[in-house]
């Protein structure tokens, strides 16, 4: 029979762990604060940035989108952002025609172009269809962004921006890019409401 802590000690053990890797966090802020950056700087030439990741990892590339299209904090008008999850009909028709590993790759290879940006969220960094999404990216020359955790896996080597929490744990790094996307939605939201 498996080890079971009792339930408060569990409970418990979910708040250490989310306040260390938050602690983790105050050696990211230049990092994140130079993605908020490159944003403002895509959007104000005309850019689109491009989202993308599986299960829990495409609803935190959904928030992002949602946060930028619609608002954060403040009344402003809404910025070009996509996720590439959501089109059922063009997932289901590639992963159908070709290979699940493609659902991402070809609809970037379609739109992004120079000048966009693609950032992808993972957990583990090693999903094929996420690294070819940001292979792709990076040949139709749009810059790339990681929300990772750990080493990035090897979404790592095709990433151009890497925002990796302080954990190796999925729970941890999915709450701490909650907290990174907060953080860079706020900025973004600052400069578009001036």
């Amino acid at each position: 029979m498996p080890d079971v802590s009792p339930m408060p000690e569990l409970l418990a053990q979910h708040v250490d762990g989310h306040l260390a890797a938050a602690r983790g966090m105050a050696a990211l802020l230049p990092a994140v604060e130079a993605t908020a950056d490159l944003l403002i700087e895509t959007f104000t030439r005309g850019g689109t940035l491009y989202t993308v990741g599986n299960g829990g990892s495409a609803a935190d590339a959904q928030h992002l989108t949602g946060e930028l299209i619609g608002h954060y904090r403040r009344d402003r008008r809404p910025l070009p952002a996509v996720t590439l999850t959501t089109d059922a009909t063009v997932m289901t028709c590639i992963a159908n025609d070709y290979v699940y590993d493609d659902v991402f790759a070809r609809q970037v290879q379609a739109l992004a172009r120079r000048g966009d940006v693609v950032a992808a969220f993972t957990t583990s960094g090693n999903s094929p269809n996420v690294v070819g999404a940001l292979q792709a990216a990076q040949t139709n020359g749009a810059v790339t962004v990681l929300f990772g955790g750990g080493d990035g896996g090897k979404a790592a080597a095709y990433a151009d921006h890497l925002l990796l929490a302080p954990s190796t744990e999925t729970p941890r790094i999915q709450e701490i890019h909650t907290l990174m996307l907060h953080m860079i939605s706020d900025k973004v939201d600052a400069w578009a409401a001036a």
